[in-house]
C-alpha cells in the first residue's frame, strides 16, 4: 500500500483553512437566524449538531472495533479514524449553544408544560436541563478520554511495534465498545428522542448507532478517494482496501435498514396511542413524500449499487454512492427532528436547515483535516492484528480472485 496515499501537510493545512472559512460563513449566516427565527435556529442547529457529531463519535466506534478485530480493511483508514475521533472535544464545544435553546427545543424543559402533564412530571427526575447537561459533559468527557488513550497507544505501535502493546490495546478496546454503545444509546435518547417525550422506542439508540457507523463509513470512502486521487485507482492494494470498505458500507446499509424497518413495523403493527403519533406526523402534510425518498435513496438505490461488485471495484463510482448516503443521512436526521412539534407541522425546508449543516460541517472538517495533517500516513501492519505473512497472504488471495498472478515484495 502506498505510504504517501494522503497529501502532504501543506495541502492538508490549505484544505483545512478553506473548510474553516466555509464553516465560519455558514455559522455567521445561521447566527442571523437566531434573531429572526429563534426556535427554528435551535431546531436546525440540533439537526446539524447530531449529524456532525456522528462523524466524530462514529470514527471512535469503528476505531475501537478495528482495534479489537483487526483486519486488512482498516489499514487505509485507521489514521482517518484516529483523526475523526480526536475531533470529539471540539464537537462537545459545539453542544454549548444548545444549552441556551433547551426551552425552545424540548417540552420537558418548559415548567408551564410540565405542570400540566403527569407523564412529564413522572419523567422529570431524568428529563431536566441540569441533569441532561451533566450527562452530556460525561459523555463527551469519556469519549474524549477514550479517543486520546486509544489513538496514543495506536501511534505508539508505529515506533514500538511489539505484541504486548497490541494485546493491551485489544483488551482495552473490548470493554470500551460496550461503554461506547451505551453512551450512544443514551445520548440519542437525550438529544433526539426526548424531542417527543411522550413517545419512546427501545430500538432508537441502536438505530442512531447504525446511522452513525453508516455515515462514518461513507465519509471514510469519500475522503480516501478525494485525498488519494489517482493513487487510489493506480495502487492495487489500496483499491482492494476500498473494495473491502465498500462491502462494509453495504453491511452497514443493510443493518441500518433492518433496524429502521423493524421500528416502523413494530410500532405500526402495535398501533399504541403513545407510539403511533410519531409516524402519523411523518406520514402526513408532505412528510410522507420525504419518507419515501429516504427509503429509495437511503436504502434501495445504495443497496442495488453496492451489491454490484463492479461498483465497489471502481473507487470513483463507490465514492458517489458514499456521497449519496452522506446526503441522505442528513435528510434522515432532518426527517426525525423537524416534525417533532407538539402540533402537526406541514413539510417545509427553512434556509437555516442548509446554513447550519454547512457551518458546523465546515468547522468539523477543518478540525478533522488539521488532525490528519499530523498523521497523514498509513500505519504499520503488525499492530492491526495481521502479521506480515498474513498480509501477504491477503494480497495473494485478492490477486488470485481477480485472476492475476500473485505478487510478493
Amino acid at each position: 500500500m502506498a505510504a504517501t496515499l494522503f497529501p502532504d501537510s501543506q495541502r492538508l493545512a490549505s484544505l483545512s483553512q478553506r473548510s474553516m472559512i466555509v464553516g465560519i460563513i455558514g455559522i455567521l449566516a445561521s447566527a442571523a437566524g437566531l434573531f429572526l427565527a429563534r426556535e427554528q435556529f435551535f431546531r436546525s442547529y440540533l439537526t446539524a449538531f447530531f449529524y456532525v457529531a456522528g462523524f466524530g463519535i462514529g470514527s471512535l466506534g469503528i476505531l475501537l472495533l478495528h482495534s479489537v478485530v483487526g483486519g486488512n480493511w482498516g489499514v487505509t483508514v485507521r489514521r482517518l479514524l484516529e483523526s475523526g475521533a480526536r475531533t470529539i472535544p471540539m464537537v462537545g464545544l459545539l453542544f454549548i449553544p444548545l444549552i441556551f435553546g433547551m426551552h425552545d427545543l424540548y417540552l420537558w424543559a418548559r415548567p408551564e408544560v410540565v405542570a400540566g402533564d403527569l407523564l412529564l412530571q413522572h419523567k422529570a427526575p431524568y428529563l431536566n436541563v441540569p441533569f441532561l447537561v451533566v450527562r452530556t459533559v460525561v459523555f463527551f468527557g469519556l469519549w474524549s478520554l477514550m479517543a486520546f488513550v486509544v489513538t496514543k497507544m495506536s501511534l505508539a505501535q508505529d515506533t514500538n511495534n511489539d505484541g504486548p502493546l497490541g494485546r493491551r490495546l485489544r483488551r482495552l478496546c473490548g470493554p470500551l465498545i460496550i461503554v461506547h454503545v451505551l453512551m450512544v444509546t443514551f445520548s440519542s435518547f437525550d438529544w433526539i428522542m426526548s424531542l417527543e417525550p411522550h413517545w419512546y422506542s427501545t430500538i432508537f439508540g441502536m438505530l442512531s448507532l447504525a446511522g452513525q457507523n453508516l455515515a462514518t463509513m461513507a465519509f471514510l470512502i469519500s475522503v480516501v478517494v478525494w485525498l488519494g486521487g489517482d493513487r487510489v485507482v493506480q495502487d492495487a492494494e489500496t483499491k482492494q482496501s476500498v473494495y473491502d470498505l465498500g462491502n462494509l458500507l453495504l453491511a452497514f446499509t443493510m443493518f441500518w435498514a433492518y433496524l429502521a424497518f423493524s421500528q416502523l413495523l413494530i410500532i405500526w403493527a402495535g398501533n399504541l396511542p403513545e407510539e403511533i403519533p410519531y409516524f402519523v406526523r411523518r406520514f402526513h402534510d408532505g412528510w410522507g413524500v420525504l419518507g419515501i425518498g429516504i427509503i429509495l435513496f437511503h436504502f434501495v438505490v445504495p443497496f442495488l449499487m453496492l451489491i454490484n461488485r463492479y461498483v465497489k471495484r471502481n473507487p470513483v463510482t463507490l465514492s458517489r454512492v458514499a456521497l449519496l448516503i452522506l446526503v441522505m443521512r442528513l435528510v434522515e436526521i432532518f426527517f426525525t427532528v423537524a416534525p417533532a412539534h407538539h402540533e402537526m407541522v406541514p413539510f417545509s425546508v427553512h434556509w437555516l436547515d442548509l446554513t447550519a449543516p454547512i457551518g458546523l460541517g465546515g468547522l468539523w472538517l477543518a478540525a478533522f483535516l488539521h488532525q490528519l495533517k499530523g498523521r497523514g500516513h498509513v500505519p504499520g501492519i503488525n499492530h492491526l492484528g495481521l502479521s506480515v505473512n498474513s498480509h501477504l497472504n491477503l494480497r495473494t488471495t485478492s490477486h488470485l480472485l481477480e485472476g492475476k498472478a500473485p505478487h510478493v515484495g
